[in-house]
């Protein structure tokens, strides 16, 4: 395993950068891009195991797809019924956006696909997406009477169903909605809380009669016959995620200023802004744009004290991913930090609630671990200490941030990980310091 060693800063943060593309819409694009007629440039796809796990499953299924260079990617779409049985499993990596994604397109195709991913993967939740491509249609067994991964899936003519999610998921919710476009009748699809709408903006974007029912957290897909991407390009955002992990470094080392370009910010995914404005952080959003149906802007955040906040209900599954690095946050801010209804955390690359708590006390954080969540006292003095990311890149980040502000060095064992979704983090973390 690789080793990270990491020692606060002695000065602020300064500076403009840019963070990787969006990892969530990399994915979504290269899928789509595979379905389309024609070909599709994806311009700043994101350079990452997990993105070219999906390349390499959408290849194995028959998409002709070229790296033209460093942060472009080429699909040579035949259309949504072009795809071919493979003849090896679909090896999805420690990737569950690409094993979710993908049994959604699979169920549609009149063949047998097997879809396996690292042992990690294979303890990731399967059921809430077999369930509803059963109901559809599709055969679909795996490990645990099919609550596990490696998954087997024969296609079949689809049918459409309503069908209401247990708990908000936007890869669960995506699944559905790509399957549904091999269905013989619409598709809708209910969450009890929106979750980001990457994969219904791309849809609408490419022609797909899609209606979406924001009050009611709803979206009816019919299905299609062809996928024309618009302009025969996607460009991805900067991810809001990645871009997270600066500003809550900016916000934490005095006198800091850092401005991050061109990030993502959709309002289902910037759940994070909302509650650090809450907290008192200054971040504002300048240069406000769109590029292939996305929101697009300039993050400039400046350090600054922080309040405790409470975070439940709606506003979870819009920062579902940043949980770790609020929870940095929150060791600095003046209370009790308290966030409920977030059990989704316990099913992600690690537990991220168990796990977080476990590392972050190490460093001396006074954090309370619930069934659903975390309470976080502070302002409490963090100092060095050996660490473990567990193989979750976005613990492994948040630890780097947190040794940021530490007295002392830090040792984040299990640093590869990174490399799922920001290979340069370190360089990025220089070009600042």
């Amino acid at each position: 395993m690789t080793e990270f060693y990491i020692s606060p800063t002695d000065k602020p943060l300064r500076g403009t950068l840019r963070v990787p593309a969006d990892k969530s819409i990399s994915h979504r694009a290269a899928i789509l891009s595979a379905l389309a007629d024609g070909t599709t440039r994806i311009e700043n796809y994101l350079q990452s195991e997990t993105t070219r796990a999906t390349l390499d499953c959408l290849r194995a299924l028959g998409a002709e797809i070229e790296q033209a260079d460093a942060a472009t990617v080429v699909v040579r779409g035949r259309g949504l019924h072009s795809l071919r049985e493979p003849g090896d499993v679909l090896f999805c990596a420690g990737s569950g956006t690409t094993m979710r994604l993908l049994s959604g397109v699979c169920a549609g195709q009149n063949f047998l696909s097997i879809l396996d991913g690292t042992p990690a993967l294979k303890r990731r939740p399967m059921a809430r997406v077999a369930e509803p491509l059963r109901a559809m249609g599709a055969t679909i067994l795996g490990r645990d009477n099919g609550k596990l991964p490696p998954l087997a899936i024969r296609g079949s003519n689809l049918r459409g169903i309503d069908y209401t999610l247990p708990i908000a998921s936007a890869q669960v919710k995506s699944a559905i909605l790509l399957a549904a476009l091999f269905a013989n009748s619409p598709t809708t699809v209910c969450e009890p809380s929106l979750s980001r709408d990457h994969t219904e903006r791309m849809l609408k974007a490419c022609g797909v009669n899609c209606e979406l029912r924001i009050a009611n957290c709803e979206v009816r897909v019919h299905p299609a016959t062809s996928l024309p991407i618009p302009n025969s390009q996607f460009l991805i955002p900067s991810d809001f995620s990645s871009a997270a992990f600066f500003l809550i470094a900016a916000l934490l080392a005095p006198q800091s200023e850092i401005c991050i370009q061109a990030v993502g910010v959709n309002p289902t995914r910037t759940g994070l802004l909302d509650a650090l404005a809450r907290m008192g952080a200054r971040v504002q959003i300048e240069n406000a744009r769109a590029e292939s149906g996305e929101p697009i802007g300039d993050l400039t955040v400046r350090s600054g004290e922080l309040n405790a906040t409470e975070i439940s209900g709606d506003e979870v599954p819009h920062m579902i991913d940043e949980f770790p690095i609020l929870a940095i946050a929150a060791t600095q801010a003046r209370g009790e930090t308290i966030v409920r209804d977030a059990q989704e955390l316990r099913v992600k690359e690690s537990d991220r609630i168990g796990m977080l708590a476990q590392e972050i006390r190490k460093m001396g954080a006074q954090i309370e671990e619930r069934a659903d969540g975390f309470v976080i006292a502070g302002p409490t003095p963090l100092h060095g200490a050996i660490v473990h990311a567990h193989n979750d890149h976005r613990l492994a980040m948040s630890l780097a941030v947190a040794a940021l502000v530490a007295r002392g060095e830090t040792v984040i064992d299990g640093w590869e990980c990174v490399a799922d979704s920001f290979p340069n983090f370190e360089n990025t973390l220089r070009q600042v310091q």
